[in-house]
Parts: C-alpha cells; structure tokens; sequence
C-alpha cells in the first residue's frame, strides 16, 4: 500500500471520500492512504454514516488529523475490518507515547473526549475509509480532545507518517501471509 504525507491545510468537507480522490490529486494509483491536516466541517448533505445524519449530528473540528484510504479488491465488511485495523495502529501509537486510549469500534477515545471520527465506506470501484483525529478540540459539537490541545503531540506530521507506514505494513503483510499457506479439506 502506498503513502503520502501532504504538506499542505486541506480543509476535510467529506466530497474527498470519493472513488480515485487520491489518483485524480496526487497521482497514486491502487491501495493507498493519505495524511493531510486542516479544517473539517461535513455538512449532514455530505455525511455518508446515516446514524449521524439520523441523530442530526454534523462533524466539525476546528483542526484535524486526516487520513484518506482507498483500497480495491475488497467488500465492505472486510473494509470495516481495515478501518479498526487503522483505529488499531492509531491507540497503539498514542500509547507508546504514555496515552491511555479507549477504542470502542471505530472510536478512540481519552478520558470520556472524543478524539477521532472515522467512517468506511464502498464506492463502486473500491472502499474508502476517513479517519479524522482532533489536533485542536475547541469548537467540537461533543466532548472531544486534541492531540495537541490535550496530549501535548506537537510533532503530528511524523505521528501521521508513522500511522501511515505502520498501517501499510500491517495490510501488505496480511495479503503476505494469505500467500504463504496451503489450502486444506475435508479429511
């Protein structure tokens, strides 16, 4: 899988989750994920998770973490798999980093605050999972902490690369290891 870093504010409006946003962007092509930081405001005409749209509960975050992934090949549920894989990756960092961290399905969160929004999703070519962790927690409509505001992580552009290489790993090596085994029957 590859992976990029973008160095520049993007602001997160949800039309990012879309087929080949990352080919048509930044010309990579296949499995791949993207890291980018700036505002984030999802309006409930962008939303792509119904329960939120549901509950009217629009997302916003002042500053936020973002990552993008799309990858083919697959179906929803493994997808679903894929995106807690990344919730995964994300609350071991933090905890290397001496944070306690609460994963409950696809949210992380730190002392009853909320610090991501993360949602997956299939589109007719792939599937596609938005991972988003507050920098800044101020302005957030729930409770919500920030990796810098809260968890004093000022270094989040090398946070976000080593997210990125470690989910990478842990998805190329899985498709490795589906390789490496015989087929077994019924004896």
């Amino acid at each position: 899988m590859k992976t990029l870093f973008i160095d520049k504010d993007i602001k997160y409006i949800g039309s990012q989750l879309a087929p080949h946003w990352i080919y048509k962007n930044f010309k990579i092509q296949g499995d791949a994920i993207v890291a980018f930081k700036g505002e984030c405001k999802v309006d409930l005409t962008e939303m792509v998770d119904i329960e939120d749209v549901i509950n009217n509960e629009p997302i916003y975050s002042k500053y936020m973490l973002s990552f993008i992934s799309e990858q083919f090949g697959i179906g929803l549920t493994e997808g679903v798999l894929r995106q807690r894989l990344l919730m995964s990756v994300i609350k071991e960092l933090l905890e290397e980093r001496g944070v306690f961290v609460v994963r409950n399905g696809d949210d992380l969160m730190i002392d009853g605050k909320k610090l991501s929004v993360s949602i997956a999703t299939k589109s007719i070519t792939s599937v596609l999972i938005h991972t988003g962790l507050n920098i800044l927690s101020e302005g957030a409509p729930v409770k919500a902490c920030g990796l810098l505001s809260e968890l004093n992580i000022s270094d989040t552009d090398n946070f976000a690369k080593e997210v990125m290489k470690r989910y990478s790993e842990e998805i190329d090596d899985i498709i490795l290891a589906s390789t490496k085994v015989r087929g077994v029957t019924e004896r």
